[in-house]
């Protein structure tokens, strides 16, 4: 059962969420699920470091067990955007997008133009069914603008 679009992520019962996919209850992937919930976008280095705290045996290697299983069981969906690592997150079953910062690697999702979805509609498909296009959106977020406007060096160069 994937997460509707329209879910809240801090709504998430792993254990519900987990066995309604047929999946079964562990330790490791509950806490992994909530992770996912917790942090939307976030790589696997940050799920095992969060899961860690709960989890203190969790490996890295349970953490991409979990992940792989979830997308199997279509309840995350794998993002990577060029010269970031795999990022995953549980919004699944809608054509969203998503906004990279140049700068920190921020990621924030991007809902696709309400009604149709233009993004689907190909100007050549080769023969294929398209049912998903994945956009990714560049720039650099407020908070990565901020702190350049404040940095000495951008003082600086203002005043030259």
């Amino acid at each position: 059962m994937p997460l509707p679009a329209t879910a809240h992520t801090h709504d998430v019962v792993p254990e519900v969420v987990l066995r309604t996919a047929g999946l079964r209850v562990t330790d490791s992937r509950r806490a992994v699920m909530q992770a996912l919930a917790d942090q939307p976008h976030a790589s696997a280095d940050q799920l095992l470091s969060t899961i860690q705290r709960a989890t203190p045996d969790a490996s890295m290697q349970s953490v991409y067990n979990a992940v792989t299983d979830f997308e199997r069981a279509g309840l995350v969906r794998r993002i990577e955007p060029a010269g970031h690592p795999g990022r995953f997150e549980l919004r699944v079953g809608d054509n969203h997008h998503h906004l990279v910062c140049r700068q920190c690697g921020q990621v924030e999702d991007i809902d696709c133009v309400v009604g149709g979805a233009p993004c689907l509609d190909a100007s050549n498909d080769h023969g294929y069914v398209i049912d998903e296009a994945e956009v990714t959106f560049w720039g650099v977020c407020s908070q990565c603008v901020g702190k350049k406007l404040e940095s000495p060096q951008a003082s600086k160069e203002t005043h030259e």
